[in-house]
């Protein structure tokens, strides 16, 4: 098996990823880095020490081949952000070491996730790809880039109770935590938030959005297949809304098959493929996350950047 080689290397780690398990597999990424030395060109490892540290580190990596992120899938959001920043000539590949507890970018590259023996092995007997990113910009002119997963409303305020859990060290993970976050914001946003959707060139439509998201990749909260069609690659971005407001009991059935993506074959739900989208929510306050992480606004203006960055991804990633 060839060895992908990775030349001038710098991996950066939240040694808080998974419960605190990252800084021993920042450690282990050191000492087989150490040992492996044909790997790399030369190698240099940084732990994030709050926010915003890995977008910083990696706007500062142009000198950079690979940059190697380990932690869960907010670090590597901040990560993409950070590349993007750089010309597209001077950004070097992303490779993820995934240790987090949704770890969803790592299930769309189908990447080994809290085994970093496994990841590093992967890594290097991976191969180099072009992915595609989303593009979100708010009425105040704000803007980021999405690597997995952009939604709004209930879905949305789920999404962001689980972060909140996760940073008070709840002892759930991935999909359970998901499902228990969705059972307690239920209550409250069951009736839709009202919105104006607008994709590509065709018509507005009216909604009371109850899921509304816009995926790279297929899965978010933990494996739950949202858009289970989407390929990063593809140059689309998958939507998946619904159409009609459920009954309760329904809706839960609904959120239940969304484990497997067999939800989007009701009446109920809408699935499509856009390269651009315009809404706009009635009222302020409304639930937006963006790979997990929270963004504000009323207006959001969403496009794809095809072919935007180079991922390294296992051999076995079948697209």
């Amino acid at each position: 098996m060839a060895i992908l080689r990775l030349g001038r290397t710098l991996v950066v780690a939240n040694p808080a990823s998974h419960s605190g398990k990252g800084a021993e597999a920042a450690e282990h990424a050191r000492r087989f880095f150490e040992s492996y030395t044909s790997a790399t060109e030369s190698f240099e490892l940084v732990m994030t020490e709050g926010p915003e540290d890995a977008k910083r580190l990696a706007a500062g990596a142009a000198q950079m081949d690979t940059l190697i992120v380990l932690g869960g899938d907010g670090v590597i959001h901040e990560a993409a952000n950070g590349l993007m920043t750089l010309p597209a000539d001077a950004r070097p590949a992303l490779a993820v070491i995934p240790m987090g507890s949704g770890n969803d970018f790592a299930r769309t590259i189908s990447a080994t996730y809290n085994d970093p023996e496994l990841s590093l092995a992967e890594l290097l007997g991976g191969r180099r790809v072009s992915i595609d990113l989303g593009h979100v910009t708010n009425e105040l002119g704000q803007d980021t880039h999405f690597v997995e997963t952009l939604s709004f409303g209930l879905d949305a305020a789920i999404a962001l109770d689980t972060t909140d859990r996760r940073a008070a060290n709840t002892s759930q993970e991935g999909s359970m935590l998901f499902a228990t976050s969705g059972v307690k914001v239920f209550s409250s946003g069951h009736k839709g938030y009202p919105c104006c959707l607008h994709l590509d060139d065709g018509d507005p439509q009216e909604l009371r959005a109850l899921i509304l998201a816009v995926q790279n990749g297929p899965t978010y909260g933990g494996g739950f297949r949202v858009c289970p069609d989407a390929l990063p690659n593809d140059g689309m971005l998958d939507v998946c809304y619904n159409v009609r407001v459920p009954s309760i009991p329904r809706l839960l059935a609904l959120f239940g098959l969304a484990r497997s993506g067999r939800h989007v074959r009701s009446r109920v739900i809408r699935a499509e493929r856009t390269r651009r989208l315009q809404v706009e929510f009635e009222g302020e306050g409304i639930p937006c996350q963006v790979d997990g992480e929270r963004f504000e606004g009323r207006r959001f203006e969403v496009e794809v950047e095809p072919r935007a960055l180079d991922v390294l991804v296992p051999a076995r990633c079948g697209w």
